[in-house]
């Protein structure tokens, strides 16, 4: 990032998009939470006390689930539920945020080394802006192993003929998550029947650009990793 801050600052006609810091950038990823509004209406979803919205955001260093994250408070307020889910080698966000250090910790100072096959994912450090913007308002977190994201690519792609990377995967099991966390539920009030009332979403995006060997070795190893 550092370099390619400075490169672009030597380029006259060259705008770097900072995904750690650019309010700009932040800003249009909170527009994802008004579409997102308008798709649930048209589908006649309620979002309201008695029915909750539980949205599933893949993270990385934040700049993306952060700020649809921002938009989806400002959209629906108390009636959203936003988990991030990282992988287990690089949870940069769930770190800076619950050790209270924010983007003054790297994942590599407890032992970690951020490599993945989320490689979307696999940052070190959280960004300044979004813990600043939204980090406090996060609902929860998750983590994932890689075989259990690689799975995850086999399944939905067996089931859908979908192409996702790891990295896209990792908010699917968070229904799943969630409903199992004893401790979360009470602490956010989702008593039985108003969880069975919720609208689970799972953002997932990206892997169609991932090339065709690339791919088949990831699909390969999910399969490996999936029961059969």
């Amino acid at each position: 990032m550092a370099g390619g801050r400075e490169q672009a600052a030597g380029e006259e006609d060259t705008h770097f998009v900072d995904d750690e810091a650019s309010l700009s950038l932040f800003a249009g990823y909170a527009v994802a939470a008004g579409r997102l509004a308008g798709q649930l209406r048209a589908l006649e979803i309620p979002v309201d006390p008695d029915h909750p919205l539980m949205v599933h955001l893949p993270c990385g260093v934040g700049g993306a689930p952060g700020g649809i994250a921002y938009g989806l408070y400002r959209t629906f307020g108390a009636d959203v539920c936003c988990v991030l889910h990282e992988p287990v080698a690089a949870p940069a966000f769930f770190l800076g945020e619950r050790s209270g250090l924010r983007e003054s910790i790297s994942v590599a100072e407890i032992g970690l080394d951020g490599r993945t096959d989320a490689d979307g994912l696999a940052v070190g450090r959280m960004s300044s802006l979004v813990g600043r913007v939204v980090g406090g308002r996060i609902d929860g977190f998750a983590t994932h192993t890689d075989a259990e994201l690689c799975g995850l690519v086999a399944r939905v792609h067996d089931a859908e003929g979908w192409r996702l990377e790891p990295s896209a995967t990792a908010g699917l099991t968070g229904p799943w998550r969630v409903q199992a966390d004893a401790e979360f539920l009470r602490a956010r009030g989702l008593n039985g029947e108003r969880l069975d009332r919720a609208t689970h979403v799972a953002w997932s995006t990206g892997g169609s650009l991932v090339p065709d060997a690339e791919f088949a070795v990831l699909l390969a190893a999910g399969q490996d990793a999936t029961p059969r």
